[in-house]
């Protein structure tokens, strides 16, 4: 450890906070399973309870540290691509777990509305389909679980997949509308469930392939270091600070707004419509972690390109090239 910090003491240090910020939010999410699913006390709370959820920061940061040092012989530039693969593994996973949840929640709604729910799957069965706490528990977790298998054994990100069936499920409504005078509740929810995480789960891959939309007053006419900086720096003083808010003010009581829809499996008053609006919560949680790890992976290659490492200098030359031409 003391011969990595010796050699690029402020690399190493940038190291320790990219992947700190993976850890420890991790150790977040374990402690708000723990306090608001299993009922076990914060980790602020270490003499009334709060061993585990104490012991997930102490774990994030002997992760961080450990993760930190097996890298450290490798090129800044390659420890940014490791966890911009795991930005990517969890926007597959996502998108994968949403196309499933929608397609089975979808059925579901659409044989009940049609009363065919108990006929295929028995009225006691059919009656716990229609309470949303149970529908959640064993239908969309399952199905969710599987999206995120699917995403170890395809490279393919899943929200190809998912804007075509955004298009297919808007086109079904519309000719379902006009032309067979036939609309249901859960056919509109189907559209708001998969556009929304279109919109939130791509925002991530979009930073990493640097495709968002700049209002580029200055920066076209910058040199690869002077981008650098700006990079690394928005990402520390603006993009993290963001994710970070979200998170916490997200999880911190059993009220907010991510913790609180996913708790009570929050469903819309439309009782034959979709039982996934708490999903929507879900998302933005998402969002702010997937974010999170890439503007952490961001402040790496920054730091790779404002060292004119030989990948870096690379990857930025695609990109600028890319930024300057439109392709």
């Amino acid at each position: 450890m003391a011969q990595a910090a010796m050699r690029d003491p402020f690399g190493f240090a940038l190291r320790l906070f990219a992947w700190g910020t993976v850890t420890v939010t991790g150790a977040l999410i374990l402690e708000a399973y723990l306090v608001f699913w299993l009922g076990q006390a914060g980790a602020s709370a270490l003499g009334a309870g709060g061993t585990a959820a104490a012991a997930g920061y102490a774990l994030a940061v002997l992760g961080a540290v450990g993760l930190t040092l097996r890298g450290a012989a490798d090129p800044v530039h390659d420890e940014s691509a490791r966890i911009s693969a795991l930005v990517r593994y969890l926007a597959r996973g996502a998108f994968f777990a949403v196309l499933f949840v929608g397609i089975g929640d979808a059925l579901v709604s659409f044989l009940r509305i049609e009363a065919a729910l108990a006929g295929l799957v028995g009225p006691e069965i059919a009656s716990d389909l229609g309470r949303t706490s149970w529908r959640g528990a064993n239908l969309h977790m399952p199905l969710a679980a599987a999206g995120f298998v699917a995403a170890l054994f395809t490279r393919t990100l899943g929200f190809i997949w998912l804007a075509l069936m955004v298009v297919l499920a808007q086109l079904a409504l519309v000719i379902g509308r006009f032309v067979f005078s036939y609309e249901q509740a859960f056919m509109s929810d189907l559209v708001r469930m998969w556009y929304s995480a279109l919109f939130l789960f791509a925002s991530a891959f979009t930073l990493a392939e640097d495709g968002h939309v700049r209002v580029d007053i200055f920066y076209s006419a910058m040199r690869m270091r002077s981008r650098a900086l700006v990079n690394g720096l928005g990402a520390v003083v603006l993009g993290m600070p963001m994710c970070w808010i979200i998170l916490i003010y997200g999880t911190s009581t059993s009220a907010s707004q991510i913790v609180g829809p996913f708790l009570r499996f929050e469903q819309s008053q439309q009782s034959y419509g979709m039982f996934t609006k708490y999903l929507l919560a879900v998302y933005l949680g998402v969002f702010a972690v997937t974010m999170l790890f890439q503007f952490a992976a961001l402040v790496l290659r920054s730091y790779a390109e404002w060292r004119a490492e030989p990948g870096a200098v690379t990857d930025f030359e695609r990109r600028a090239a890319r930024a300057e031409t439109g392709y």
